[in-house]
């Protein structure tokens, strides 16, 4: 099956949102920013930065954060895209809201937003809250020898945990929210 952003938008428009859980859990937004390539799908991702305030320090995530009064979620995704890589989701196709991922650790709800631009990569720039930012084909995240229980650090402790080793040895594996957030989308689209 040749994936596209339309594929992409009927599949997801099949899932149902409660837009107000009553869990107790503090909401965020997130998006993944696809690119549609010659290559076929790409992710960008961000490398957040070593700040020993944040929990996810050194992870990688998609850009995104708490939602401001006032605000949707959708919003919040946006504008933390906007402030994060600097990336105006407008010129985006908006795909639709994939199923929010509570914190296993944390409590939070992560609502997630995609976002497909076809053709060149759009340009990042990062904030002072990530040290990269880049690109990752979706058949890469889908391979399966690529997944992988992986010993990773959390909060100072070492937690084992299912990941994804990416193509790009310089960087972290792929684990924690962001790494449910692919999976789901890869169980989704039959890609895994």
């Amino acid at each position: 099956m040749t994936l596209t952003f339309d594929t992409i938008c009927a599949t997801i428009s099949r899932l149902q949102h409660d837009e107000a859980p009553d869990d107790g859990r503090s909401p965020a937004a997130v998006a993944m920013v696809l690119v549609e390539r010659s290559a076929g799908l790409h992710l960008l991702f961000l490398e957040r930065a070593t700040d020993e305030r944040d929990p996810w320090s050194g992870n990688l995530a998609f850009p995104g954060g708490r939602v401001e009064p006032g605000e949707t979620l959708r919003q919040a995704a946006e504008r933390e895209t906007r402030e994060e890589a600097a990336i105006d989701l407008a010129a985006a196709r908006h795909l639709g809201r994939l199923g929010d991922i509570a914190g296993a650790h944390l409590p939070v709800r992560i609502a997630c937003f995609a976002y497909g631009f076809s053709g060149a990569l759009p340009a990042v720039t990062i904030n002072h809250e990530s040290r990269d930012a880049f690109w990752v084909n979706l058949a890469d995240l889908a391979d399966q020898r690529r997944h992988i229980t992986a010993q990773v650090h959390f909060r100072g402790r070492p937690v084992e945990t299912p990941a994804i080793r990416l193509p790009q040895p310089d960087k972290p594996v792929l684990w924690g929210i962001t790494y449910r957030l692919v999976m789901q989308f890869l169980k989704m689209h039959g890609l895994f």
